[in-house]
């Protein structure tokens, strides 16, 4: 792990931008990467039946709550810093979660856990919505503390004028969760691991367009969820639930997109048909994925290639080793900026997943008529 009091050295070092970002692609200033530090192993529970690729049911049943191989992390670290070192050779601020002992144990009085997950996905952890900062309320158990680790920027953006929002702490007690959940082999089979007891969602479960955020249902993201968010934005935005062909559904960035203004990225094999409002926008239909990570342990399909992140209205980070959706950019007109997260990928997130984009130079628009 880095020397904490260095970290706290360089945090007082720390100069903030303003927090504003209403879409996905205005141009980049300022951005939070995640950390992949002592990540532990998720305890076996209903939430990673109904999300997870089954490849690695038995290493989450075997090992959950130990750490994760050093060998792992560290290729994954590599990765994640060599990514930092990108963004800021192209002059965009980039912010770090402090480090944080993710194998500590912590307990409420109605469930308990042996760790914590990671600081790796802040795109899970946070919605940012103009110069809104908001704390999701997540259904993992394990990230129930999640937020911790992102304190430290919270309280810097917060100093300079940005607004903090948490919302209602859920409880996850075991009425959140169906205790009949059976993985669904169809659509019509579908079942949902979280119900309606409160409200939770993951902030990866929803995408920013101006003054229309698009939301998808997931294991993770239920309709209070929705609902909680919609209410709390009030009449300035308008929050809408897009239909998800997929059995397993958790974060919507690698399945709906908007890249720019009239331009969405939607996965072939979940996205059947959008609303009418995108009548008038180009439809991308990104290639089948060529690379496979689920021959061995992963936290996500081999669409994770279609998690990517926008610089600005053209330049786009894209999977270096996956040659087919790259050349596809570039026919769409895009500049693909190639760069490899494999190791990384493994761990449940991608370009997107990791990368919190706290400032883009742009302001509230609409983009539908």
């Amino acid at each position: 792990m880095d020397d904490p009091n260095h970290y706290i050295a360089e945090e007082a070092e720390t100069e903030y931008g303003l927090v504003s970002s209403y879409n996905e692609w205005d141009p980049l200033e300022e951005v939070v990467v995640g950390r992949i530090d002592d990540a532990v192993v998720p305890e076996w529970h209903v939430t990673l039946e109904s999300t997870m690729p089954e490849v690695s049911w038995d290493f989450f049943r075997r090992n959950g709550g130990q750490r994760f191989p050093q060998d792992m992390l560290d290729k994954a670290k590599e990765e994640i810093e060599g990514f930092v070192r990108v963004l800021r050779n192209e002059g965009i601020v980039v912010q770090r979660p402090r480090p944080v002992d993710q194998q500590l144990p912590f307990a409420t009085p109605q469930w308990q856990s042996k760790g914590s997950l990671y600081s790796a996905m802040p795109r899970d952890t946070f919605l940012v919505v103009g110069n809104d900062i908001i704390e999701a309320p997540m259904a993992w158990r394990n990230r129930y503390f999640e937020p911790n680790a992102f304190r430290p920027l919270l309280k810097g953006y917060f100093k300079k004028g940005a607004r903090w929002t948490s919302a209602p702490k859920p409880e996850l007690s075991d009425e959140l969760y169906r205790q009949d959940f059976k993985h669904p082999e169809s659509m019509a089979e579908m079942m949902y691991a979280v119900t309606e007891f409160e409200p939770v969602f993951d902030a990866a479960d929803f995408a920013r367009c101006g003054r229309d955020i698009f939301a998808q249902k997931s294991n993770v993201t239920n309709d209070m969820g929705i609902a909680w968010l919609q209410r709390h934005l009030g009449d300035d935005y308008r929050v809408h639930v897009i239909d998800v062909v997929d059995t397993h559904p958790m974060h919507i960035d690698a399945t709906f997109t908007p890249l720019a203004p009239g331009k969405v990225l939607i996965n072939p094999e979940r996205i059947n048909e959008l609303p009418p409002m995108f009548d008038n926008w180009e439809k991308l239909v990104p290639p089948r994925p060529t690379i496979d990570i689920t021959q061995e342990f992963s936290m996500c399909s081999n669409w994770i290639v279609a998690n990517t992140f926008m610089l600005d209205e053209k330049r786009v980070f894209v999977e270096a080793s996956e040659e087919p959706l790259l050349r596809q950019f570039e026919a769409w007109g895009f500049e693909p900026i190639p760069y490899s997260l494999i190791n990384f990928n493994r761990f449940g997130g991608g370009f997107h997943c990791c990368t919190l984009d706290v400032r883009r130079r742009g302001g509230l628009e609409s983009y539908f008529e």
